[in-house]
């Protein structure tokens, strides 16, 4: 049941019989939404203030109108109309009870109907850099895009998920160039992932090196000279008599000198890229030696994708490896995908994608390179370089072309970094220009995670935190709080064995509800503290909670399975009965609102379906997070004031366990689209 989607369908027919256009009823019924406080009802419609400026009359008058066309009564008890025009409307208690009741018995979907416009759905997530470990970085990603997929498919959508792997590009050049020149071949043959690791980032750091002590530097030396001659001459020009231009030169002032500040901590920490190199001898022995080393890594990248029979086998050689360990990772994180086609799948497409987009007029050559002018962009779009290697845009195109001929989807989804923006809207810009125009393209960009320093969060060596890392980091804390907790009990209830497993699930729930927490396109910083703390909107107070919820059973010696089968039989019918009347249904242990606590939570319990409709409205995973921790609440306020096993008779005893069981269900149902795990015991 959603009631949201119900009110405003009857709100929808109320303004098409006040002669409101059809194509101005989604933002005037967009206005219709759950009270902000349960004094002004359980639901606010707010159209009648914008819609008496249209139409030229008082918005009361127009309110008085809307509630008497509104045809709710059968679930909503007489709206009242509030302030300039505000109608308030608060559910029948006989209504919330039957729909609640009936909710109680769907053991499968806890009350949530599947979209009757059920659409494909292509997401494209994760899609790490194989010949390097997942880091940090890469957590968001992929727990945004997981839940996404478990969401929309919960909803009746047809879903793909597509790891799009980075298993062809430069890195595998730097792979290849490392085992030419460094490699150790004995520990290459005890533990092959950590040694090409090391190769990866040997050459990494030579690379780095050279372009920030030859370039970057360089770069940044030369804006600070232009900004302090700048400075100095503003500094150095009069003070305009005008009193809001002297404002302005005053701020102009600030701003540069504020930039400037930035600029050499830019600098000082480029320096320390390269003190750090040349103040180690055997490092920057190899940074004489291999003075060249950026363009010798970019010519066995070119030797791979031109087909070198060695580079080739060498990278078959180190594929396997690499898959292996990031696949390990997906494991603990219980994430997994339809498809995983990775760059190297769509080599053999590239060229005739080319040849594809200039045979249209789309893409022409420009300085030698193979471009695709966008109109608004300030730069092209190269599709091809000078010396004819590929780029990301032209795979990405080739990969939107095979999509769309093997799946047909509806809509594509990027969960992708924000700082990619530019990539995707050209992108989308030149396949619309192409031809795939009847499809949704979206990227479903996210913000950075970050450090204390409010930076991105890095050891303190200055490199990505390793993602595996990360989880275990997260595990023993965890495993830390559930002993200590459990010991404190006058008899243990956990096994060893127990502790391990609950720490494993409420560590990694940590750790991906509270990326999930947050508004997918801010910023965070990471906190273990924080995550795995026991209040708040947090995996380990859900976690908790459910637990809380289950031990009511286990106190009571009933199994809350049985109850639910009990509670089947007969399946209860929805009524449209004004009061209920003979069609409620016929159950001896329906659920009774006694209480406003048991009332709310009730409420709360049928919004379940409301908080995923608005997930998938802009792809923010954080509005169920913010469902879950507000029906948790709920919860709480119902178990401190309506006893349970306590209850007065056997029939509200009964009905209140109903409750505590939907309630139960319902946030694992939650947590399980959020692709985390509950543990009964903590």
């Amino acid at each position: 049941m959603n009631i949201l989607a119900t009110l405003r369908n009857r709100f929808g027919r109320a303004l098409g019989a006040l002669g409101v256009a059809e194509s101005e009823t989604p933002e005037l019924l967009a206005m219709v939404l759950p009270s902000q406080d349960a004094k002004f009802g359980d639901y606010q419609a707010n159209v009648a203030m914008p819609l008496g400026k249209r139409l030229g009359q008082p918005p009361r008058e127009i309110a008085a109108e809307l509630v008497r066309l509104a045809d709710v009564a059968d679930l909503c008890e007489p709206l009242e109309i509030a302030g300039p025009g505000f109608i308030n409307l608060r559910l029948r208690d006989d209504w919330l009870a039957q729909q609640v009741t009936v909710a109680s018995v769907d053991v499968e979907r806890v009350g949530v109907a599947q979209t009757a416009t059920p659409r494909t759905f292509v997401l494209d997530y994760s899609s790490p850099n194989v010949a390097k470990p997942m880091h940090v970085g890469h957590i968001r990603s992929t727990v945004i895009g997981d839940a996404l997929y478990r969401i929309l498919r919960f909803l009746g959508h047809r879903t793909i998920s597509d790891n799009h792997l980075g298993d062809w590009g430069t890195q595998f050049g730097m792979i290849i160039y490392g085992y030419k020149h460094f490699v150790d071949r004995p520990a290459l043959a005890r533990k092959p992932v950590d040694e090409l690791t090391r190769l990866y980032k040997l050459v990494n750091t030579l690379v780095e090196y050279h372009e920030t002590a030859n370039e970057k530097i360089p770069a940044v030396e030369k804006r600070i000279a232009d900004g302090e001659q700048l400075l100095a001459k503003l500094r150095d020009a009069a003070m305009p008599a005008d009193a809001k231009a002297a404002k302005q030169a005053a701020k102009r002032v600030r701003q540069l000198d504020g930039q400037l500040s930035e600029l050499r901590s830019d600098l000082d920490e480029l320096l320390g890229e390269v003190a750090a190199v040349e103040d180690d001898p055997p490092m920057r022995q190899l940074a004489v030696e291999h003075a060249d080393i950026g363009q010798r890594v970019l010519l066995e990248t070119a030797l791979l994708h031109g087909g070198d029979p060695t580079n080739v086998e060498l990278w078959r050689q180190f594929l396997p490896a690499c898959l292996l360990e990031i696949e390990t990772v997906y494991k603990r994180l219980g994430v997994s995908f339809d498809h995983t086609l990775g760059e190297s799948f769509y080599q053999d497409r590239l060229r005739g994608v080319v040849k594809d987009l200039a045979d249209k007029g789309l893409a022409r050559e420009s300085d030698g390179a193979i471009c695709v002018f966008l109109d608004g962009y300030d730069v092209p779009m190269i599709v091809q370089k000078q010396d004819g290697a590929f780029l990301y845009a032209t795979t990405d195109l080739a990969t939107i072309q095979y999509r769309m001929r093997e799946w047909h989807p509806d809509a594509i989804l990027y969960v992708v970094d924000h700082r990619q923006s530019l990539h995707f809207d050209q992108l989308f810009t030149a396949a619309r220009l192409w031809g795939y125009r009847d499809v949704e393209l979206q990227h479903i960009a996210f913000g950075t995670v970050l450090g204390d320093d409010g930076k991105p969060f890095k050891t303190r060596s200055g490199t990505s935190v390793g993602l595996a890392g990360l989880l275990d980091e997260a595990v023993e804390r965890a495993y830390a709080i559930v002993s200590q907790n459990d010991a404190a009990r006058p008899e243990p209830l956990l096994s060893e064995e127990d502790r391990r497993h609950v720490a494993e699930r409420i560590g990694i729930g940590a750790i991906k509800y509270a990326d999930l927490a947050h508004n997918r396109t801010s910023d965070y910083v990471f906190s273990y503290d924080k995550m795995l703390a026991m209040t708040g909107n947090t995996a380990t107070y859900m976690q908790y909670s459910y637990a809380r919820v289950r031990s009511i059973f286990a106190k009571a010696g009933a199994d809350a399975h049985s109850l639910e089968r009990a509670g089947a039989s007969p399946p209860p019918r929805v009524t449209s009965a004004p009061h209920g009347g003979e069609d409620a249904p016929a159950r001896s242990n329906a659920i009774l609102l006694s209480t406003p606590q048991e009332r709310a939570l009730a409420v709360a319990l049928l919004q379940f379906s409301e908080a995923l409709d608005r997930v998938v409205a802009d792809y923010r995973p954080n509005h169920l997070t913010g469902y879950l921790f507000e029906l948790a609440t709920r919860y709480s306020d119902f178990f401190e004031n309506c006893p349970v096993l306590r209850a007065e008779s056997d029939e509200l005893r009964m009905s209140r366990l109903l409750l505590c069981d939907l309630t139960a269900r319902t946030l694992q149902q939650g947590l399980n689209l959020l692709g985390i795990e509950v543990v009964e015991r903590m």
